[in-house]
């Protein structure tokens, strides 16, 4: 009787067609690409974060920032912090080759989180605001069970 296997993913095994071994090479280099291209949109998005706080501090009135000006800024910033989770995914991915499944669910937990801080709650309908506290909620518990089972 052969012995189980531990899940070795896209990693290079003994034993596997020369194929298979192409198509995982392959494959690994695709990731290898999506986390250049990921480093490249977080240096982009930094650049916007700059270009949004500058251009928020030059409009009149010069040097004040209002209240949706912050919420801007704050979007921008959250949307670098999301795409630096996405590109963590990404190289833990390629280390340890299986989905961390805590961390794909804290990065969709902070995505959430910063659509429910730049809402505009004077043109939601409450129906929308209700299906994002639920999307909320359900990503909190599942992160909680999630850290509660690994800890």
């Amino acid at each position: 009787m052969q012995a189980e296997r531990e899940y070795d993913g896209l990693s290079k095994t003994e034993g596997e067609g020369r194929l298979i071994g192409a198509l995982n090479t392959t494959i690994r280099g695709g990731v290898r690409a999506l986390a250049v291209l990921m480093v490249l949109v977080i240096l982009w998005g930094i650049g916007d974060v700059v270009w949004v706080i500058y251009k928020d501090l030059m409009a009149p009135p010069f040097m004040i920032l209002k209240t949706s000006d912050m919420l801007e800024i704050f979007g921008a910033f959250l949307v670098v912090l999301i795409a630096i989770e996405i590109y963590l995914n990404i190289t833990l991915y390629l280390r340890k080759d299986v989905i961390h499944v805590r961390l794909v669910v804290a990065t969709a937990l902070m995505a959430i989180a910063r659509k429910v801080i730049v809402f505009d709650f004077k043109l939601l309908d409450y129906e929308h605001v209700l299906g994002t506290a639920a999307v909320v909620l359900a990503l909190g518990i599942t992160y909680w069970l999630i850290s509660r089972k690994t800890d």
